[in-house]
């Protein structure tokens, strides 16, 4: 076991100003598949979050509903742990910036940074809503672009053309608030002297090779051109009416929340050493051994990389060890914003599906990089069913039930050299995939579990345990089968944990083992017996995914994003039989390898009452409980002539509801149609549950 780090890990702090949505929940899986992965390690490392709580827009809403703006980030604080929790997203501490601590920890630094010069004061001249008597940020201005002409674009830039510009440059501004001409009014403004920590920064962000990089090398390059413009004093202080901090001996004049926002992270870990007893300076103060980690989307790259280092070593407190950004979220393409409404929110999506899906499917997608990501609903589906389910949860579903149902629900530790083999080449996966989380290369480590998965289920492909079931002599060897097959399925949950910890949970509970940890995960199953299997996860029908994006424009939160497009028909045209014209849909070779093919027999054909042309078929295809499918080829056979011949049949299709039942697959078939038409039969030696390659 190597030895124990002591790292202290934050996501970016979610506005107390709305909902989290989907595009959110990005960084906190990603942060969350990371720490969970540590702490399996073996490693002490504690994960903390807040809500950023301050600000115009917070005031600003809490008048319009009528309530003091404290109630009104204690309220949006509940939901947004609640989204979290349901998320799997496991914060040892989940503060908020309007807190004790954090007004302590503010003041501390700012009046360090004033003793040691890099405060300074001057007026400047300000946007001013006459009627609401407030300065205006930016973003409660409205105008036409002064680049394009576009109508109706905030005060900072265009969402059109991509302009940025200064709120005066606008043309026919008015303020959002009131729809008021702003005027312009003086303010005396304090100001940070970023350009004090000019070489510092240099460094820190281009370290020399023999060093480690504090930020991804693209993120290096973005920033530094920040220092090709000249760095510029921010503006810390914003004036009162506002919701935040007071700036000490400056009355009327407020922290900016950008300030107090990074603070909130010293805040919620200090609240968290208070509950645990944990000394706060071993991890904060300059010489701590401590390893500290910041998880944030790119578009606030600057304000974590530049500002927020240079506020600590001016203040004494030490730098991060590493600033992670991550790109942004499109589904099925598209860009989501706020401000047009094109967002699902995590509780819309948690109504409809469960969330462990949706942690697979980024970690499928995420890597080390700022590259964006896609939320392709099709996709989402296909893999979800094809990989979990088709792979993974399959190993146990078409094993367990023998175990159970022959051996009392006892494993055999009378393993063959076969059975140690295959148990070998999946432990032997434990360090790469242990180096990809490392790394944050989520989407290396899935695809080498799911290369362990096919290692997996080819042994039970070629054990065929359903086939031993039948043979009374082969007890010895069926149990051995199926105790190997269950401990591979064990060895790949340890490898999924960080991304399904609730799915971990119940497996864990099934198999009766202690919680899962990496450096364990070589031993077999240690427990005397196992529980009775239950399904741990189920197929995602296309329908489910439909309702959310129904629910989500009834709400308002989606109206931009299109439904996942429907499969175009396989014809088009009239005339005569034959003279159809096929619609070919090209498709990557990457889609149809999500097909899972599988050999399945035939255990029963019946006539479906009130059916023309289907068929009612019962398919083994070596799962503990048989498939139902409803087939059109009754012009072709008759029941009877189907029962006990193989076919192949496409295993991980969603279940499909029909007026005469539910169609858990499709059979295979082809020719013309009427008589000519016939399913596929695959040669002798095929057995059901055998996957076609």
């Amino acid at each position: 076991m190597p030895d124990t780090r002591k790292i202290l890990v934050t996501s970016a702090l979610p506005y107390a100003n709305g909902a989290i949505h989907l595009g959110h929940l990005v960084e906190y899986i990603q942060t969350d598949i990371w720490v969970r992965f540590q702490k399996m390690q073996g490693h002490d490392c504690t994960y903390v979050c807040a809500d950023d709580a301050h600000g115009t827009p917070i005031m600003l809403r809490a008048q319009q509903e009528g309530i003091a703006p404290e109630a009104l980030i204690a309220r949006i604080s509940q939901e947004h742990q609640a989204d979290f929790k349901a998320f799997g997203v496991a914060f040892d501490n989940y503060h908020s910036t309007h807190s004790p601590e954090n007004e302590a920890f503010v003041r501390d630094i700012y009046l360090k940074l004033r003793k040691n010069g890099h405060i300074t004061q001057r007026t400047i001249k300000q946007a001013y809503d006459p009627v609401k008597e407030m300065f205006l940020p930016d973003r409660f201005i409205k105008g036409d672009c002064p680049r394009c002409g576009a109508k109706d674009q905030y005060g900072d830039s265009c969402e059109v053309c991509g302009a940025t510009y200064s709120p005066t440059d606008l043309k026919n501004a008015v303020s959002a608030l009131s729809g008021a001409k702003p005027i312009e009014k003086e303010s005396e403004h304090y100001f940070f002297k970023l350009g004090d920590f000019e070489p510092m920064l240099r460094e820190w962000l281009n370290p020399d090779i023999t060093q480690t990089r504090h930020v991804q090398s693209e993120a290096a390059n973005k920033l530094n051109e920040w220092f090709d413009a000249g760095l510029q004093d921010w503006d810390i202080s914003r004036d009162a009416p506002y919701f935040g901090f007071e700036i000490p001996d400056a009355p009327g004049k407020y922290f900016y929340v950008w300030l107090d926002a990074p603070v909130g992270y010293m805040a919620s870990f200090k609240s968290y050493c208070e509950r645990t007893g944990i000394n706060f300076d071993d991890y904060w103060r300059k010489d701590s051994k401590a390893e500290l980690y910041h998880f944030i989307g790119k578009d606030i790259l600057y304000f974590h990389a530049l500002f927020w280092p240079a506020m600590l070593e001016g203040s004494g407190y030490r730098k991060p060890t590493a600033v992670y950004a991550h790109g942004f979220l499109t589904v099925n393409g598209q860009k989501m914003s706020k401000s047009r409404g094109t967002f699902i929110t995590a509780r819309t999506y948690l109504d409809h599906l469960n969330p462990e899906y949706l942690r697979y499917y980024y970690a499928t997608k995420l890597n080390s990089s700022m590259e964006d990501i896609d939320l392709s609903l099709e996709d989402f589906v296909a893999r979800v069913n094809s990989d979990l389910i088709g792979k993974y949860i399959n190993i146990a579903s078409r094993t367990a039930g023998f175990i159970h149902n022959r051996f009392s629900g006892k494993l055999t530790d009378k393993i063959s050299p076969l059975g140690h083999k295959v148990t070998k080449q999946l432990e032997l996966g434990a360090d790469t995939i242990a180096r990809f989380y490392e790394e944050r290369e989520y989407s290396k480590a899935m695809r080498e579990i799911s290369r362990l998965a096919d290692i997996a289920n080819q042994y039970v492909d070629e054990m065929k345990p359903w086939e031993l079931a039948k043979n009374p002599d082969a007890g010895h060897h069926l149990h051995e089968v199926c105790s190997v097959s269950l401990n591979l399925f064990r060895q790949l949950t340890c490898y999924l944990k960080p991304i399904l910890p609730e799915t971990a949970k119940k497996v864990e509970s099934f198999l009766n083992i202690p919680p899962l940890n990496w450096h364990e995960n070589i031993h077999l199953i240690p427990s005397d017996s196992i529980k009775k299997y239950e399904h741990l996860m189920t197929r995602i029908d296309p329908k489910q995914v439909e309702s959310i994006l129904v629910a989500s424009k009834e709400s308002g939160q989606v109206d931009q994003i299109p439904p996942t497009p429907p499969i175009p028909p396989l014809t088009k045209g009239g005339g005569e039989a034959g003279g159809f014209t096929p619609i070919m849909e090209i498709i990557s070779i990457d889609d149809f390898a999500k097909i899972d093919l599988r050999i399945a027999r035939i255990i029963k054909a019946e006539h479906v009452e009130g059916a023309e042309k289907l068929l009612k078929l019962t398919l083994d295809i070596g799962e503990e409980k048989p498939r139902t499918v409803f087939a059109g080829i009754k012009s072709a056979y008759q029941p009877a002539d189907l029962e006990g011949k193989l076919t192949v049949m496409v295993a991980n299709l969603a279940p499909r509801k029909m007026k005469f039942g539910l169609s858990e697959g499709m059979v295979l078939a082809a020719g013309p149609g009427g008589k000519d038409l016939w399913i596929l039969e695959p040669h002798a030696g095929a057995q059901p549950g055998m996957r076609v390659k």
